[in-house]
């Protein structure tokens, strides 16, 4: 999977928020804010092609969880990408 690049990330009013590239008066009502570790895996994944264990061996190398729950918030993160058609 990858993440589309028609996506970026800004900083608004000290929240990190997905944003359309180049769409000026876009709606607004609907913006995906990433806490701190969506930022982390978001950063580290944007731009190339990454699977599910892509994203928990970076959960594993970062935080030092366990597999299991690497496991487990990876896949939850993968499907929320999915979910919100971030996904290219």
């Amino acid at each position: 999977m990858k993440i589309s690049s028609k996506y970026k990330v800004r900083e608004m009013a000290g929240q990190h928020v997905v944003i359309i590239q180049g769409r000026n008066g876009e709606d607004m009502t609907r913006i995906i804010s990433l806490n701190d570790t969506s930022l982390y895996l978001w950063n580290e994944m944007y731009g190339k092609d990454f699977s599910q264990e892509d994203v928990k061996q970076a959960l594993i190398s970062a935080y030092g969880i366990d597999e299991a729950l690497a496991g487990k918030d990876a896949a939850a993160w993968c499907a929320k990408l999915q979910e919100c058609k971030l996904l290219a």
